[in-house]
């Protein structure tokens, strides 16, 4: 392990805004701060709002700068990716932003029903083969997962570089009669583009610089019954 990345693990630790959950604390157990993020975190009333899948947590900064009557949460595995936006954050003084270093597979353990306000799903790895379909962010399993503790009226935004991805996610809220709010498979030469949108990553950066277009969704996820997956998903695994 390199020099650097010690060095950010080490100051990870110092971060009062960081969240680093052992595995015994999350595994098949409700973590400490599920249902008092508000309370016992942010110390406000503020809607929450989560970057899933955050990297560098540059979006989940960008957008707590912009809207401070908002709480930021952003949620990553990577430590070293993490240190970045915290130490962004604290050095800034940013009250209303907070991360989880967790893998996805455990966002229950963390949330109580109707605590979370707003998901965003930032280009994630789009899982392209058959075999990995379950580990992409807006497969069903995932989707029930977010209803959990989602509040009825949230919304779920997924903004990526992969059409497959876009495509898929589409089809899976049309064949469970979702509510899709907009959806673009051109973000940047639609009739869309406003301030939050317009914040871009490096990683955004690098496909738009490539003649990448950018895919958006905004929907909502509300109702009690289970979603299953498209009846046809040929098209978008390989």
């Amino acid at each position: 392990m390199g020099k650097n990345k010690l060095q950010r693990f080490a100051e990870n630790k110092t971060f009062k805004i960081l969240v680093q959950p052992e595995f015994d604390e999350i595994f098949n157990n409700d973590y400490q701060l599920k249902g008092c993020w508000h309370a016992n975190f942010f110390e406000n009333s503020k809607p929450i709002v989560l970057e899933l899948g955050c990297g560098r947590g540059e979006y989940t900064v960008a957008l707590a700068k912009k809207y401070p009557e908002k709480n930021f949460i952003g949620i990553d595995i990577k430590g070293a990716r993490l240190w970045r936006g915290a130490k962004t954050a604290v050095e800034d003084g940013m009250g209303n932003v907070g991360f989880i270093r967790t893998r996805i597979e455990f966002i229950k353990s963390f949330f109580a029903g109707n605590e979370v306000s707003e998901i965003w799903v930032t280009f994630p790895d789009p899982q392209l083969k058959k075999s990995r379909l379950k580990k992409r962010l807006t497969c069903s399993g995932f989707l029930n997962a977010y209803r959990e503790f989602l509040a009825p009226d949230g919304i779920v935004h997924l903004k990526t570089d992969n059409q497959n991805l876009h495509f898929y996610t589409k089809k899976l809220l049309e064949e469970n009669g979702m509510e899709i709010l907009y959806a673009t498979n051109d973000l940047y030469n639609s009739d869309i583009v406003d301030d939050i949108l317009s914040v871009k990553t490096k990683y955004e950066q690098d496909y738009l610089s490539k003649g990448m277009p950018i895919t958006y969704l905004k929907f909502k996820i509300a109702g009690d019954k289970p979603l299953v997956e498209p009846a046809d998903i040929e098209p978008f695994v390989i």
